[in-house]
């Protein structure tokens, strides 16, 4: 008897051990995997990917004030209740900390509704391919208003930012083009501002576009073709003047009746709004000409027909 409990005690012992063991190996195996999946998160984590855009603009919080602070005491007092600190609080707090893909409209909607003001009827205009030309055009004439001279588009204009989850939040290095996340802070943003711009918009509308463009004029990818023309409001919009220009000097792509334009007129018409064309709207010509008077295109500004 003392013989058979002694075995009886060794095995129990025995399974005792194994038991251990076994639990001990899974243990190890727990730690081991959940290793292994941590790194795996921190090698597709944003914070370790090397975006192709630029990074944060440098002093963004001062750029972003004294821009608020500029357009709303000197350029346009009557928007003086305009609180810039809240303002930029509300940018921040949309993108800091966060994973610079998963941005969405929610993130932004505040912000929105702190910096929108009324946009005045006839003075809305709109642009593609033609960045520079219309902004010069538009700081020598005050009558028109693109998106970019709005107190949104003033801020951000050539500006960009992007968060990052770990600290400090913001990310100074590089931030996502739209072919690596269509959801990054500045797509997100730009076509938010965008769809406000052109809901705003009353009376004549001008849409600024670019004649010399192999590709076309009118692009349905572009912001104006995929977002602004379809938030214009055919019972606020009267009719849509089209400046189709070229370039001084350089190629004449497209005209009123080219393809592209063709496309455009047939999407506004389908929204009933009523539609005009111009080659080379001559304020504008005269602008391209200061800086080319001498050039073959110039002279015809000169004449009066």
């Amino acid at each position: 008897m003392p013989f058979q409990q002694g075995s009886a005690r060794t095995r129990q012992r025995t399974v005792l051990l194994v038991g251990i063991v076994v639990l001990l190996a899974a243990l190890v195996l727990a730690v081991v995997l959940a290793s292994v999946l941590t790194h795996k998160e921190e090698e597709v984590s944003p914070k370790m990917l090397k975006w192709k855009d630029r990074g944060t603009t440098k002093n963004l919080q001062e750029v972003i004030l004294g821009r608020c602070y500029n357009y709303v005491m000197a350029q346009y007092p009557e928007l003086g209740d305009k609180d810039c600190l809240k303002i930029w609080d509300s940018l921040k707090h949309a993108f800091i900390y966060k994973n610079p893909c998963n941005i969405t409209s929610e993130d932004y909607q505040p912000l929105m509704e702190l910096a929108s003001h009324p946009i005045p009827c006839n003075k809305s205009l709109f642009w593609s391919k033609t960045n520079d030309l219309v902004h010069r055009y538009t700081k020598s004439n005050q009558n028109f208003l693109t998106l970019e001279d709005t107190l949104l588009g003033y801020m951000a204009d050539r500006v960009s930012w992007c968060g990052d989850p770990s600290a400090p939040g913001i990310n100074y290095e590089s931030c996502p083009k739209r072919s690596e996340c269509e959801s990054n802070p500045g797509s997100v943003f730009w076509k938010m501002a965008s769809k406000m711009f052109a809901e705003a918009a009353c009376g004549v509308v001008q849409v600024m576009l670019n004649g010399s463009v192999e590709a076309g004029a009118f692009r349905n990818s572009s912001i104006f073709g995929s977002i602004e023309i379809f938030n214009l409001n055919p019972e606020k919009v009267s009719a849509v003047h089209i400046w189709l220009m070229h370039d001084i000097g350089g190629p004449q792509s497209e005209s009123c009746s080219g393809h592209s334009i063709k496309r455009l007129k047939s999407i506004l018409e389908e929204r009933n709004f009523k539609i005009t064309c111009e080659d080379n709207y001559r304020p504008v010509q005269l602008l391209q000409c200061v800086h080319n008077p001498d050039h073959t295109d110039c002279r015809l500004c000169t004449n009066t027909t």
